[in-house]
């Protein structure tokens, strides 16, 4: 599915084209998935990465088994690294007060959108940090307003300036934990031993892959039913018509965190638009650079436009 539906992005990025035929096989690769009756929407949107997910995760297709002995074999825990880089020093798990998303992508979600975050069982009981997206004043489990290194409030702003100075500089940007901190294996701390399953497929993007190819082929009502099953399920208002941008709005909705913004981007015609704290981009950066050491050793490689 995704090779059929990013295939006219591949052969040309700067203006993809999407072949009829193409999509249909999108559409028909999605039914096939959709009715196996192996998968399902999960009722807790953040069940799909948890701990446990590889049990209570039941839109899991195709995951990444990680735990206790694996980190050395894999290079690495990715679901440990998603949210370790984001919290601050002071929480629990105590983190490396880095990753930070934006108000602009924030005001994406309505408020009874699960996706937007949540308290989750077996984490904010235990550390008082919720799942989701982490703004405004920040508590221990046992409802103890955090402080930052120097006494200030742990309150996580929506401003995220870069180039500023200050005494803010710990508090800047939404936080993002996508993954459910693992208490239960790794016992919070923040080793390569948490066992959270990391995620490469699940349903809900076979069903926005699905919208997406019958929205391109003039199909869209249909499409907006699929969309709209998902959203009702997340909390969310159904919408009442289905776009290419508000198509690629709910990706992002649904989606984020997981690793597919870029190529999503890029597919929609988006990438080199301007943003919050991004300017227009260069074309050049549509397709990143072959690396020296793989054109050193192939002749019949060539360096991409721009590199």
């Amino acid at each position: 599915m995704k090779c059929y539906l990013n295939k006219g992005a591949f052969l040309n990025r700067q203006n993809p084209t999407f072949d009829a035929a193409d999509m249909q096989q999108v559409i028909t690769l999605a039914n096939e998935v959709i009715g196996s009756g192996r998968y399902s929407l999960a009722n807790n949107y953040f069940d799909n990465l948890a701990y446990n997910n590889d049990v209570i995760g039941t839109e899991n297709i195709f995951t990444q088994q990680n735990g206790p002995g694996l980190s050395t074999i894999r290079g690495g825990n990715a679901a440990f690294c998603h949210w370790a880089p984001t919290l601050h020093y002071h929480q629990m798990p105590s983190g490396w007060n880095g990753f930070a998303t934006t108000g602009e992508f924030y005001d994406l979600f309505e408020a009874t959108d699960t996706r937007r975050g949540m308290a989750y069982d077996g984490v904010t009981d235990v550390t008082g940090t919720r799942v989701g997206f982490l703004i405004g004043q920040q508590f221990n489990k046992d409802g103890v307003a955090l402080k930052d290194r120097k006494g200030n409030n742990l309150a996580f702003t929506r401003d995220l300036k870069l180039q500023e100075a200050g005494t803010d500089l710990e508090i800047k940007g939404i936080r993002v934990v996508k993954y459910p901190p693992d208490m239960v294996t790794d016992g919070g701390h923040n080793s390569n031993n948490a066992s959270n399953d990391w995620v490469f497929f699940r349903l809900a993007d076979v069903m926005l892959m699905k919208a997406e190819a019958q929205l391109r082929t003039n199909a869209a009502g249909a499409g907006l039913l699929v969309v709209n099953q998902l959203r009702v399920k997340r909390g969310a208002t159904p919408l009442a018509a289905l776009t290419l941008d508000n198509l690629l709005d709910e990706r992002g909705r649904e989606m984020y965190w997981e690793g597919w913004r870029r190529q999503d981007l890029i597919r929609f015609g988006k990438f080199l638009e301007p943003w919050d704290l991004k300017p227009n981009d260069d074309p050049r950066n549509l397709l990143f650079p072959i690396p020296v050491n793989d054109l050193a050793v192939n002749p019949n490689l060539k360096q991409n436009p721009g590199y």
